[in-house]
């Protein structure tokens, strides 16, 4: 999948965007601190090749604690130009990255060559256990970021799927031999002791090329080093601000940062705000040193680049075993991991193992990080977002034989994608084809979704997960009329999603349903028996202790056609809501629409009628007032219409136990089908039971 963001993309696209935005900000993020600690270590070789010259470069520049360091000034010329050659393009970026590869490689090969010929096996230190190598592993983990970060720029590499195989795998090959000859050489090149004797403020490496090649070698391994770490830094530059693009396009972050600049075609917004923080991460973290006693900069940079990259590189592992788990049918991989499930497995369990041996402020510090990430998603990405991951996917299609908790916990982390969401639970055959078709043509006007959700009724002395696994001996009708539902949105080109859901609850889950898929409208059958409450798409319990989750449509199908189309109003919030779902279908289908309101008084009628229909974007409807009863006036007045939409009424539910409802007898009567419109808003109990 060579697409930017890399390992961002594959965890965001196979675990969903909860996830993602974890992978995306702790990748983000992780490079910006990477970025920041290799242009501190910039800093610091550029500082001791000065040095080696007789001239003294420490000190700080700036007034009283505040101040900066030299290294940390150079850091940010550093920076600042490497951020500006990323912005000019990805081109001169990697003809910048060649010439310092192969100086670079140049420079190790004559140390490892020379020193090679002085090695002896005499001289390697002994094995002094797996507690200091694994705090050093998880200390120095920054330094192995390069490999995954490849795929960042998938995108921009020609013939992704053989390129891309190669260029990781031929990545670890080399740096990891590379890696092993000059550690081999340092140890075997000099006597025993003589690196553990080496002082915090020099540099191994070159002290050993001053003995192998004098003080000729012992410059041109600092300059070695100035390379490595520019090296790095323009690397991880590149890669983070692709991140940041990536995630723009997923809206995990605002798609503002997707905008390409005109001359030189790279993300200018990604790469400047990705600048702006490596910049202030090396001046953080240079303050923070003077600052705090015994607080090193280079300490609290690479342990946070690295507990963030472990925590990406475990995520990673999951998202294969997950991809070839669910094995999605566009999921056709150029390249397959060998030995699978092995290599994944191993690799998760490792990655958050190392994760351990960091210290403990940096693994806090790390976890706010990922907090954070899942904070900025559920209150704001979650809203945005649209891209569902492959795992809630699976587990939402194989929600009959998935535990409930695993597939209440998909449904909870669902992007909304800011789209207008309509939920039909569907029970009757018959009524499916009128109720689907209702609810596509609102989502289509509103640029929504229809989620389809059949609930099969389980008997109480039946458990759930019984009901799942024999859930064609309880209802035969379910994968049919689902598909059927299929078929008749995507005649309107409206995405749509079904799923079954085994209940004991039967009509109440219709609320724990609309709340759990975050609906904003319920289009639903109306039956004889559909609930207790007259009037109400709730049952009489229900409408005592809760609002309604979200607006509802409970359509009396008498066939479905809105060429004329009739809205009685006497005003309320119910009755908005007819006149939104009347302007939606009338824009749809082209329908007449007829807007009726019953007064004694004609002429504050008209009045009223007027400006209720001005107010709701209904000018062009025909006016009709009329007088007397109400109930006889609409069905009079439903003789000529082919569909009424009318509000719920107003009145509460004790009075309505008692005296019926108005909107119940006028279903009843007319001939044409009847939509009620019932929007959701907070009511105090005393208006649920008095109106």
């Amino acid at each position: 999948m060579p697409r930017s963001g890399g390992a961002y993309f594959y965890v965001n696209h196979a675990l969903g965007p909860l996830f993602g935005s974890i992978a995306g900000w702790a990748n983000w993020l992780g490079l910006a601190f990477a970025s920041a600690f290799y242009m501190v270590g910039f800093g610091q070789y550029i500082q001791r090749i000065i040095a080696s010259f007789g001239v003294d470069a420490t000190g700080s520049v700036g007034l009283g604690p505040a101040s900066l360091t030299v290294v940390a000034i150079i850091a940010l010329i550093g920076a600042a130009l490497f951020i500006t050659v990323n912005y000019v393009g990805a081109k001169e970026t990697g003809r910048l990255q060649n010439i310092i590869v192969i100086i670079l490689v140049a420079i190790l090969a004559v140390f490892t060559f020379v020193g090679g010929l002085q090695a002896d096996l005499s001289n390697l230190p002994a094995n002094e256990g797996y507690g200091p190598m694994l705090t050093a592993t998880g200390f120095m983990f920054v330094s192995y970021l390069g490999f995954v970060q490849i795929t960042s720029v998938a995108e921009e590499i020609k013939n992704p799927g053989k390129n891309l195989p190669r260029a990781v795998i031929g990545s670890v090959v080399l740096v990891t031999g590379i890696y092993a000859l000059v550690l081999f050489v340092m140890s075997a090149a000099v006597e025993p002791g003589f690196i553990a004797g080496i002082g915090d403020n020099e540099i191994a490496v070159v002290q050993v090329a001053n003995i192998l090649l004098g003080p000729v070698g012992g410059v041109a391994m600092l300059f070695g080093g100035l390379l490595a770490t520019a090296s790095s830094a323009n690397a991880s530059i590149l890669a983070s601000s692709r991140i940041n693009f990536a995630m723009g396009r997923d809206r995990i972050v605002t798609q503002s940062l997707n905008e390409v600049h005109p001359r030189f075609s790279t993300p200018y917004k990604s790469i400047a705000i990705t600048g702006g923080l490596i910049l202030l991460f090396i001046a953080g973290g240079d303050l923070i040193g003077s600052l705090i006693e015994g607080t090193d900069p280079v300490l609290l940079l690479s342990g946070a680049a690295s507990f963030l990259h472990l925590v990406i590189y475990g995520l990673l592992n999951i998202a294969l075993v997950v991809m070839r788990t669910a094995d999605p049918e566009e999921y056709q991989p150029d390249f397959r991991v060998p030995l699978y499930p092995i290599t994944p497995i191993l690799g998760g369990i490792l990655s958050f193992a190392l994760i351990y041996f960091i210290d403990l402020p940096v693994i806090a510090f790390g976890m706010l990080i990922v907090v954070g990430a899942v904070l900025w998603y559920v209150f704001y990405a979650r809203t945005r977002a649209t891209k569902k991951g492959i795992l809630s996917q699976y587990i939402l299609d194989q929600s009959d034989t998935m535990p409930d908790t695993a597939v209440s916990a998909a449904e909870s982390v669902q992007p909304d994608g800011g789209k207008y969401k309509v939920m039909v639970p569907l029970a009757n055959p018959e009524h499916e084809s009128d109720l689907i078709t209702l609810a596509s043509a609102i989502a289509k006007q509103r640029g929504g979704t229809v989620e389809a959700v059949h609930i099969v009724t389980v008997p109480d002395q039946t458990t759930l997960e019984y009901g799942a696994e024999h859930a064609a001996e309880l209802n035969t009708d379910s994968e049919e009329l689902l598909d059927s539902a299929r078929e008749d949105a995507e005649t309107f080109g409206v995405d749509i999603e079904t799923s079954t859901i085994y209940s004991h609850e039967g009509f109440e889950q219709i609320f724990d349903a609309a709340r759990s898929h975050r609906a904003d409208l319920v289009v639903m059958g109306w039956g004889p028996d559909s609930h207790g409450s007259p009037g109400r798409a709730e049952s009489a319990i229900d409408e005592m202790l809760e609002d309604v989750p979200c607006d509802f449509l409970v359509m009396r199908d008498r066939g479905f056609d809105p060429s004329r189309i009739l809205v009685p109003t006497a005003g309320g919030p119910d009755s908005d809501l007819s006149a939104q779902i009347a302007r939606l279908l009338a824009a749809e289908y082209d329908a007449e629409i007829e807007l009726l309101h019953v007064d004694d008084d004609e002429a504050a009628g008209e009045q009223f009628l007027a400006a209720w229909a001005d107010e709701h974007g209904l000018e062009d409807a025909t006016l009709r007032i009329e007088s007397g009863d109400v109930e006889a006036a609409i069905e009079r007045a439903a003789d000529d219409a082919t569909m009424v939409i009318i509000g719920a009424t107003e009145r509460g539910l004790l009075r309505r136990l008692v005296s019926g409802s108005l909107v119940i007898d006028i279903a009843d009567d007319v001939d044409c089908s009847v939509l009620l419109a019932e929007q959701a808003r907070e009511r105090s109990l005393r208006e649920r039971l008095f109106g």
